[in-house]
Parts: C-alpha cells; structure tokens; sequence
C-alpha cells in the first residue's frame, strides 16, 4: 500500500504563523483553481473525500495541511501534503486576490521543510502566464518540481505526448523538473506521481 493512502486531516490555516513548526517533509499541491488539485490529492491518497474541491474558482482559501503517519511511531508524521489555494481567480476581489496570493507567495519562499512542488496545469490550455510567473519564481529556489498535466483522458495519446513536450521546454529554467499527463478520473500517471511524491517525502520508505 501506498503511504500517500494512511493521510489523513490535519489542521487548516488561512495564515502562516497558524501552520505547525515545519519539522517534517512536506509536498504542496498549486495550480490555478479549478485544475483537479482536490480530484489529484484525492486519488493519489485513494480516499474519496479527503480534499475538497469548489465549483466557484477561488472560495478555498486555506492552507489544508494532510498527515501522513510515521509506521514506526503513528503519533509523529512522515510527512504532509499540503494544498494550497488556488491562484487565477478573475472574479474575486482584487484585496482577496493579494492577500492569498501573500500567503501562497510566503509558504513557497519560507517554508523550511517544503520537499517538494506538486505543480498542477490543465492539459488542454498548457502553461499560462500564471504559471509561468511561479515557474520563474521557483527555478532560483532548486526545490524539484512535479507537473501534473491534469485531464489528459481528453486529449488522445499523441497529443499528451506532444503537451508533456511542450510543458518541459516552456519551464526549462526550473532545473529539477518532471512532466507527466495525469487523469484522476482514468487513473493516468497515479503511480509515476505517487512514486515521486513518496521519494520526497521519505526516500527510504518502500510502500
């Protein structure tokens, strides 16, 4: 069994300094909102409704944070997974819009456990000026970055070839960086993700 399946709630934070002292791995999920990031946490930890997902792009607001319990001690974390709010929504105020993005903005720049960036993009629109803005932003920091090509079961295999391409010459410049199609729904790429996903959290730990 995959680790990524033992995760289970922790806690929510709609400011930095609410977050756990960051002791342990920790692997966020980001992408513009509504890309699948709740349908991706869901299906990579095998639970239903573990994260939940809006149909208005930008109501989640908070840092979600989900542990995942050590074998050897259950009452300590392995690691978490963390999703944040979702960036690229139009209709929300302009205040709103700042200050999540403040808070978005500090976790990536001064979270000392961040182990690594689960970073989510519609297949069908590519990368967009959003997304390349945070790509840009992340490269100088060296932390490895994971790019789920979310809703690939609507593109044929071809074309998921062609995006997967696409998306690694356009984020070149961040240097650690994998690219793959992902479908929660037909359950593409669940294990290449969860694999990278586990290394960074625990490297020697073998579900």
């Amino acid at each position: 069994m995959s680790i990524l399946h033992r995760a289970s709630f922790t806690t929510s934070a709609a400011r930095l300094d609410q977050l756990p002292p960051p002791t342990t791995a920790e692997v966020c999920f980001v992408g513009r909102s509504n890309c699948g990031k709740s349908s991706a946490i869901n299906v990579l930890t095998n639970q239903r409704r573990l994260a939940f997902s809006s149909k208005t792009p930008g109501r989640t607001r908070l840092i979600n944070m989900f542990g995942i319990p050590d074998p050897l001690d259950p009452q300590a974390a392995l690691g978490y997974l963390v999703d944040l709010p979702g960036y690229g929504y139009a209709a929300i105020a302009k205040e709103a819009r700042e200050e999540w993005a403040e808070v978005l903005g500090g976790y990536l720049r001064s979270r000392e456990s961040l182990a690594g960036v689960v970073l989510l993009i519609d297949i069908r629109r590519g990368v967009t000026d959003l997304d390349r803005r945070l790509a840009n932003w992340l490269a100088p920091t060296q932390i490895p970055v994971l790019v789920l090509l979310t809703k690939a079961d609507k593109l044929p295999y071809g074309q998921r070839t062609k995006a997967v391409f696409a998306v690694r010459k356009e984020l070149a410049e961040i240097g650690a960086l994998n690219a793959i199609p992902f479908s929660a729904t037909q359950r593409i790429g669940i294990e290449d993700a969860a694999a990278h996903i586990e290394n960074w959290i625990s490297p020697k730990v073998v579900p």
